[in-house]
């Protein structure tokens, strides 16, 4: 039977990276796996526990030979994974089995190398943050000069510049960033605590010793490579943390989301364009479309991200007393396809903002249409500095705008304003200077150099820290 039959989840067929699916493939897992067991025996024999050098040796020679068809028939006579993977591993290791495991639970495995495989999947997705962090301040130094016009209740208000913009989808990847240092500054592993987390069995083992019991832990982590575990847990680490995690998550997606309409809207305006390729198809029907393909997948992914916090909040709420399984099943679907779905949006950011078209022309048109409704102001300002009355200016003014506002929006003509006010003589004064005075660059404040400053002060030294992950490509694959 042809495995088309069966349902393959997108994340993994067409839109995440293979390095972000392998970190939360089972290979991975079922390693990390066999890492704490030697990491926990090794650290018992050190401690004096009846465990030998020559099974320690045994458990690192097969630390790599995994029998997954073995341990999968093992679960599903146990209904047990990691006891059917600690006799799996017994059986590659015969001299071990007796000691794999030993005084631990399930959640020893579990739960340390669930955090593990996030803490490296946050890896993943940080330097895939820093390289969109990256292309797009270049894109706003590239154009903190052109102007634009600028929206609010997406009616043309202020001008602003094309860079100045770029910097507010900057901005918000820099504050997800600075969540995403949070969550790094208060990682901590599980630890080594025991079935309700009072570490009675290995208190047990070590004949009351407290003192080689919090070794035994301190000891364990330092050979994973961390040194922070939770002072106190039950079973599990605190599920808090995965609600936490899936909040710094969805904020990229939100900030990507809104990259992602924003550049939808300035396609449809034909003033900004992700990038299309030669061969690519915009519609089937219509074959002079080109659809914002990327920045609406990276809109739909990005609202899938942004329902899933509230799933690990009801997990968080709902963990009975030291712990209850019914997270389990949940977590396995909801935190990994989290991960997988942020690293498919960032891999299509950074390929967006890698290869975005700006029309200048189309800008310059646009900003042609409005710029001397929002420059009477200035005109009549500069008609007072001559000797008009500012009254009759502004009356005189208000009605030729009024007169253009209707020649654009019921004759379906240009903004013909300023033809106006040129055969008007109560605004003789500024005839010759009206081009001077409607120069775009005038209105567009201290967007270039507020750009200019906030890279500098808050981009660059992101950028500098990270400078060794930069340099990666974002690719689409379908």
């Amino acid at each position: 039977m042809s495995d088309k039959v069966l349902y393959e989840n997108p994340l993994n067929t067409r839109y995440a990276s293979r390095e972000m699916q392998e970190n939360f493939g089972d290979e991975k897992r079922f390693r990390l796996w066999r890492k704490l067991w030697i990491a926990l025996a090794e650290s018992e024999m050190e401690l004096g526990l009846p465990v030998t050098k020559e099974q320690i040796a045994a458990m690192k020679a097969h630390a790599d030979d995994i029998d997954h068809a073995r341990a999968e028939q093992y679960e599903r006579e146990v209904r047990h994974d990691v006891m059917a993977h600690v006799k799996a591993f017994g059986d590659a290791a015969p001299e071990a089995a007796p000691i794999i495991h030993l005084g631990a639970t399930s959640c020893f495995v579990d739960c340390n190398s669930e955090l593990i495989i996030m803490k490296d999947g946050l890896d993943i997705l940080l330097k895939k943050l820093v390289n969109v962090m990256e292309k797009l301040k270049k894109f706003a130094l590239r154009y903190k000069d052109l102007p634009t016009l600028g929206f609010t209740h997406l009616q043309p208000a202020q001008l602003t510049t094309v860079g100045k913009r770029a910097t507010l989808w900057l901005q918000d990847l820099m504050l997800d960033y600075e969540n995403l240092m949070a969550l790094y500054a208060h990682f901590r592993l599980r630890g080594v605590k025991g079935t309700t987390g009072t570490q009675a069995s290995f208190l047990d083992l070590f004949d009351g010793d407290a003192d080689k019991v919090k070794e035994l832990e301190r000891r364990v982590v330092r050979k994973l490579g961390y040194d922070r575990v939770y002072g106190v847990t039950g079973q599990t680490y605190p599920r808090k943390f995965d609600y936490n995690v899936l909040c710094v998550l969805s904020q990229i997606a939100q900030s990507a989301y809104k990259f992602s309409n924003d550049i939808r809207i300035l396609q449809n305006m034909k003033e900004v364009e992700e990038p299309f390729e030669k061969s690519q198809i915009g519609s089937s029907a219509m074959a002079y479309k080109r659809n914002p393909m990327r920045c609406e997948r990276m809109g739909s992914l990005c609202r899938y991200m942004l329902s899933l916090p509230m799933n690990s909040a009801v997990t968080a709420s709902t963990q009975w007393f030291e712990r209850t399984l019914d997270d389990s099943a949940n977590r396995r679907i909801v935190n990994a396809q989290a991960f997988l779905t942020v690293d498919a949006v960032l891999n299509i950011y950074m390929n967006v903002t890698d290869g975005l078209v700006v029309y200048e022309k189309v800008i310059a048109k646009h900003i042609a249409s409005e710029l001397p409704f929002m420059a009477t102001e200035n005109i009549m300002m500069e008609c007072v500095k001559a000797g008009g009355n500012r009254q009759e200016l502004h009356e005189k003014i208000r009605v030729l705008s009024m007169e253009a506002g209707r020649n654009v929006k019921e004759a379906g003509g240009e903004n013909d304003l300023l033809a106006r006010i040129r055969k008007d003589d109560a605004f003789r004064a500024v005839h010759d200077r009206l081009g001077e005075i409607l120069d775009a660059k005038k209105f567009v404040g201290r967007a270039p150099q507020q750009t200019e400053e906030f890279i500098a002060a808050e981009i660059d030294p992101i950028l500098e820290r990270h400078k060794a992950l930069l340099g990666a490509k974002g690719e689409v694959n379908v």
